[in-house]
């Protein structure tokens, strides 16, 4: 059942579709050129919960496929093809440099040789990478991937962000927000370069359009300073400025800002504010205190400190906002310190983006029952460099 002979037509089809036609060209690629009897596009939903299909679109809240239950679920978890016996059925993560997508399903007349997997895998990775392009020029599979109307402040702070992973050389990176559909001020974005990876977590005051608004200029703020070249310390301080421009103090943003050097596992960080630093190193798993300093835009003229943290190969560092460590559930017990560990460190075995949708679902599980009127935000990177690199020796003025 090889399909070798009809990749080439298969890309050149998927090369040449308009955006807004991804899922019905490799279905009918896939059937005209391989032994595929149809098709169907999965994409995951924002709060990582199901898999809604494309070429079927159901009304809001219908027709999802658990994540957590289902052969397709298991394919975007685990980022292994999963073949459904009873269905007939092939299902391929669609992930493109370390951001999961969703799910391609093929179904087949017979089981797939293991050669035949492995190049139904590179037609799901072709698709990632189209999507990636396509989000920018349709808005077909947002609406695909949405579980419930979105607020507007929410549309806002998915706006921003830069998606829910990444995988660069020596380390890989996973993001997730939640509430997914009615945001309140948390936010994350990353940006990588051939020697490092930069991050900010953020977290505004105030809820709905007022924490939208403020963590927009605040995230913009940090995006225009590191932009023009500007370290840590100084993207720090620009931003300060410009929110204290625009509210006065009245309005501030804690904010962590960090740069990830892979080549030497140094990590760099400014602390202006709550989100937590957690280090996972084997079982051990470890708060990072850095120096806290002052939340963006308090003040306005406010000089921010770098401080390092030296990482040793295989080391994970998680961010947590204070909605997760903060979170209350039903009888009054906030989440607190132990818990924490403790979920984090049930991940150890797990790939950042899965840790990362494990950390989140043990906070909500947590608080089930509970109005929720703060949103969380988890941000998982791991140093996946050779175990066997020795790592420096800790720097002066590094944090323990």
């Amino acid at each position: 059942m090889a399909i070798r002979n009809g990749l080439s037509a298969v890309y050149e089809a998927l090369h040449s579709a308009a955006p807004y036609a991804l899922a019905e060209v490799v279905r009918d690629a896939l059937v005209a050129h391989t032994s595929a009897q149809s098709a169907e596009l999965l994409l995951a939903d924002y709060a990582l919960v199901a898999l809604r299909p494309v070429l079927d679109t159901p009304v809001l809240g219908d027709d999802e496929i658990r994540i957590d239950s289902s052969d397709a679920g298991r394919a975007f978890a685990s980022q292994q093809a999963q073949w459904e016996e009873s269905h007939s059925t092939l299902h391929l993560p669609v992930t493109a440099c370390g951001e999961r997508f969703g799910v391609l399903s093929v179904r087949l007349p017979l089981a797939p040789e293991l050669g035949d997997v492995g190049e139904f895998l590179e037609v799901a990775e072709a698709l990632g990478h189209g999507l990636r392009g396509a989000d920018r020029l349709t808005d077909r599979y947002q609406r695909a991937r949405r579980m419930a109307r979105m607020t507007l402040a929410a549309e806002m702070q998915w706006g921003l962000l830069p998606g829910y992973g990444h995988t660069g050389e020596g380390y890989r990176l996973a993001g997730q927000l939640e509430p997914a559909y009615a945001v309140y001020g948390d936010n994350f974005d990353w940006s990588c370069d051939p020697d490092s990876l930069g991050l900010s977590i953020t977290n505004g005051m105030g809820e709905g359009m007022r924490a939208a608004l403020l963590t927009t200029l605040a995230v913009t703020a940090l995006r225009n300073a590191r932009r023009s070249g500007a370290g840590l310390e100084e993207q720090a301080g620009l931003a300060d400025e410009a929110i204290y421009a625009q509210y006065g103090g009245r309005e501030y943003v804690s904010t962590l800002l960090l740069r990830f050097e892979a080549a030497t596992g140094q990590l760099f960080a400014v602390d202006a504010g709550s989100p937590r630093l957690i280090r996972l190193r084997g079982l051990d798993v470890e708060t990072i205190k850095l120096d806290q300093q002052l939340p963006l835009g308090m003040f306005g003229n406010t000089t921010y400190v770098e401080q390092s943290v030296s990482l040793q190969p295989g080391d994970r560092v998680v961010v947590i906002s204070d909605g997760v460590y903060g979170a209350r559930s039903s009888a009054e017990e906030q989440f607190g310190e132990s818990l924490l560990e403790s979920v984090v460190r049930s991940t150890r075995l797990q790939p950042a983006d899965e840790a990362v949708r494990t950390m989140i679902r043990g906070m909500l599980t947590f608080r089930e029952g509970v109005d929720v009127f703060d949103d969380a935000v988890v941000v998982c990177l791991d140093w996946t460099a050779d175990q066997t690199v020795e790592a420096l020796p800790p720097a002066r003025g590094d944090a323990v």
